[in-house]
Formats: C-alpha cells, sequence, structure tokens
C-alpha cells in the first residue's frame, strides 16, 4: 500500500558500477546525482557530462571523461558548475572566457580562421563564403574554443553528429573534410600532433549522392517556360526567371551577375576568374532572347552594379533562394525541378540532340582536372557555343509556343 509520503530512493552511482559498465548496441547514461551523469558509448568510451539550467534554458558541459577523471573528481567539477549558476553567471560562457584568455593562437576556431583566411584568397567568392558559413555554424559554433591539441576523435564525430542527427548527412561529410584540413594546417604549423578527422573516416553512415532534379521531356519543358513567362513576380525576379533558363550557368553565378562583366553589344558575359568555382573566366555566349532580357531590365537596375539585386537593397545581390521560391510558387517541388536543374535540362537535350559535347562541357564550365590546359579551356569552341546559344533559346521558345519542334542541331546527328 502506498502511503501519502512515498520517499524515493536514488542508489548513489559509485566507482565499481563504472569500471563495470559495458559498451552496449546504443549509447547510455549513468546518473551520478545533482545533473552529472556519465554517458557510456557503443565503442566503451565514458565522458562526464553536466546539466544545469541557466536562464531558463536547460544546457550542459563536458568535464572530462573517464577514467581520466575520476567519479570524485567530476563531482568537484559539477560542484563548481552548480556555484557558477547560483552566483548568477553561465558556466559555458565563463568557461569560454577562461579559454580565449589562456589560448595563444592555438585554440581550434582561432586556427580555422587562419586556415580559411589563409585559403580562401585562391577560391571563388561563393566557395570562401559557403565554406566559412558551414564551419563557423557546425564546427566553431561547438568547439571553437578548444585547444586543437585536445581535440579527440571522439569528441569531433560527436560534433558531426549534429549535422547527421538532422538529416544532413552531405553536410557531415562536408565537414569532416573541411575539419582534416584545419587539422593539417594546424600539423603542418606545429600546434597539433594528429588530425582526428583521418581517425573518424567510415564513422559516419554515406551520404548518397544524387542529382539536381530536373525537367527534360519537352512537352514539360515547354509548360514550365510558359508558366515562367506566366509569372506573376517582380520585374527583376522574372527576369532573372528568363534568363536562367537560357544561360546554363550556375545560380550563384546569376544572382550575382554584375552590369560592368557585360557586353552587349558584343553579345558577351565574362564573368570573372574570381567568381567562377574553376579559377578561370568563363564566357557566356549572349543569345537574342538574353540581350532582350538584359535590356529590359537594364532601366531598373542598370544604374547600380548588380543586375538582379535584392529586393531589401540594390547594393546587394538577389539571394539564389529568390529563384526556388519562384519556382515553389508556381508549383514545382525540390522534386520536380531546382534552379540549378535549368543545367541539367540543358546539357541533357543538348546532348540528346547532337551538339558537341566538349562546347556543351566548356558552356557548363565544368572544371577541368588538368589545370594548365584548364587556363586555356574557357575561350575554347567559342563559334560553335555561340550557335548552340542562340539555338537553345530558339528550342525552348518553340517549345514554349507549343509547337512541335525539330530537335535542334538533328543534322549532326545525321552526320555522326
Amino acid at each position: 500500500m502506498v502511503t501519502r509520503k512515498q520517499v524515493v530512493v536514488t542508489v548513489a552511482l559509485t566507482d565499481i558500477q563504472i569500471r563495470n559498465s559495458k559498451a552496449k548496441a546504443k549509447q547510455y547514461k549513468l546518473s551520478a546525482g545533482l545533473g552529472l551523469y556519465l554517458i557510456v558509448t557503443p565503442k566503451g568510451g565514458k565522458w562526464w557530462r553536466v546539466r544545469y539550467r541557466f536562464g531558463g534554458r536547460q544546457k550542459e558541459l563536458s568535464v572530462g571523461t573517464y577514467p581520466e577523471v575520476t567519479l570524485k573528481t567530476a563531482k568537484v567539477r559539477r560542484d563548481e558548475i552548480r556555484k557558477t549558476v547560483t552566483n548568477g553567471q553561465d558556466p559555458a560562457v565563463e568557461r569560454k572566457t577562461e579559454k580565449i584568455a589562456l589560448s595563444s593562437g592555438d585554440t581550434f576556431g582561432e586556427i580555422a580562421l587562419e586556415w580559411h583566411n589563409s585559403q580562401s584568397s585562391s577560391w571563388s567568392k561563393s566557395y570562401a563564403k559557403r565554406t566559412f558559413g558551414r564551419m563557423n555554424a557546425n564546427l566553431i559554433r561547438w568547439m571553437g574554443g578548444d585547444a586543437i591539441s585536445e581535440i579527440t576523435p571522439q569528441s569531433l564525430l560527436a560534433v558531426l553528429r549534429r549535422a547527421e542527427s538532422r538529416g544532413a548527412l552531405y553536410t557531415a561529410h562536408k565537414l569532416r573534410q573541411i575539419a582534416s584540413q584545419i587539422f593539417r594546417y594546424a600539423i603542418a604549423t606545429g600546434r597539433a600532433v594528429h588530425n582526428p578527422a583521418e581517425e573518424i573516416k567510415g564513422a559516419l553512415p554515406p551520404a548518397n549522392t544524387t542529382h539536381y532534379a530536373t525537367i527534360t521531356e519537352p512537352k514539360a519543358v515547354g509548360r514550365l517556360m510558359r508558366d515562367i513567362n506566366n509569372y506573376k513576380g517582380t520585374p527583376v525576379v522574372c527576369a532573372a526567371l528568363k534568363f536562367s533558363t537560357y544561360v546554363m550557368s550556375r545560380p550563384v553565378n546569376i544572382a550575382e551577375a554584375e552590369w560592368s562583366h557585360f557586353d552587349l553589344d558584343g553579345a558577351v558575359w565574362r564573368i570573372p576568374m574570381e567568381s567562377m568555382k574553376s579559377k578561370q573566366q568563363h564566357i557566356v555566349c549572349l543569345s537574342q532572347q538574353v540581350l532582350s532580357v538584359l535590356t529590359s531590365i537594364h532601366s531598373l537596375t542598370g544604374r547600380g552594379r548588380y543586375v538582379f539585386p535584392s529586393v531589401r537593397s540594390d547594393s546587394r545581390p538577389m539571394s539564389i533562394d529568390t529563384l526556388r521560391s519562384a519556382l515553389r510558387r508556381m508549383g514545382y517541388t525540390s522534386k520536380d525541378i531546382t534552379t540549378h536543374g535549368f543545367r541539367g535540362m540543358a546539357s541533357t537535350m543538348l546532348n540528346e540532340q547532337g551538339w558537341n559535347g566538349d562546347a556543351i562541357e566548356r558552356q557548363l564550365a565544368h572544371v577541368e582536372g588538368n589545370s594548365v590546359r584548364a587556363a586555356y579551356n574557357h575561350a575554347q569552341h567559342l563559334p560553335e557555343r555561340k550557335k548552340m546559344m542562340q539555338a537553345w533559346a530558339d528550342y525552348l521558345d518553340g517549345l514554349a509556343a507549343g509547337a512541335d519542334v525539330v530537335p535542334i542541331n538533328s543534322a549532326n546527328k545525321e552526320r555522326l
């Protein structure tokens, strides 16, 4: 029979229990009381954590690994954390401040930023920005204040698991690659002796590589073109959508296109090397349809820097999410087509219709493996590319009109 006052007895965790705790198929916890607990991983690792509340939010801190940190020492560190909270301070902030004060340029965050600064000069602006964003949000955020020499394979894997747990497996693999480069840089500059990112190869589930969704069936392409032509968005967004279908360029290059890079009289768009993944200037031959789009938008944006500026400020380029959102409002899901899918649509259909594969690859600005050869490829096949781009634009317009269009360049197929 249960009385009014039922006493709950909690058995204190002992050193013997900790020593005898075995790894299981799944990670589990052993409570040591007052927020202190031990995590036992499937590989047998044992990690101390202290859970506490500050500012109405539940937080936790690592206080070491067992047996390096004994139960007695872990309890002392727990009590220190609880005392800090009682004094109105966040232990996590205090620890970060302390690490920064004691560091001499040897924390993961400091070395990561140093590595990025040393490498980004040879990258495109978009790649440098994307790499920094991933690194800052997913690596520096969680272990930026840790001494790089003290980061273990297990602690790094725990950080990568955060991306994995939200379904971002591709990002988790990219983060491991970025971390590996940072550790290699630290080793080369004498601030680390091992690379834990290399030691956890194979620990993450494989990320399935998927191609960007696109549309290649002629009638469906015609319907897409009609939807784009009839889209009721802002003039800038409508122009950017039409432009995207014709030029076969990457969404980031389209969003960041600058008027100074265009020669409308020569019908050429020269994308500078710093904006290109290949680090080589890329030439896009402009069809009459593209020139018409640019002429129509010039009166609105021609006095500014960007062809397709942000709706919030003409001093900033349009976000690539703007075009993605426009496609979604038209009813096209991410499984139907993406903004990057315009490139796949052109590549597939042009190859099927007999155009020179090398000319298509050059127009797509795919990275050339041979760096010496790549230096000369930005202008290769220009006469054929000019003809191809005009034929492609004409073909799209024909499909939009609902015509039974004969495959472009079909004569090439007959000669093969």
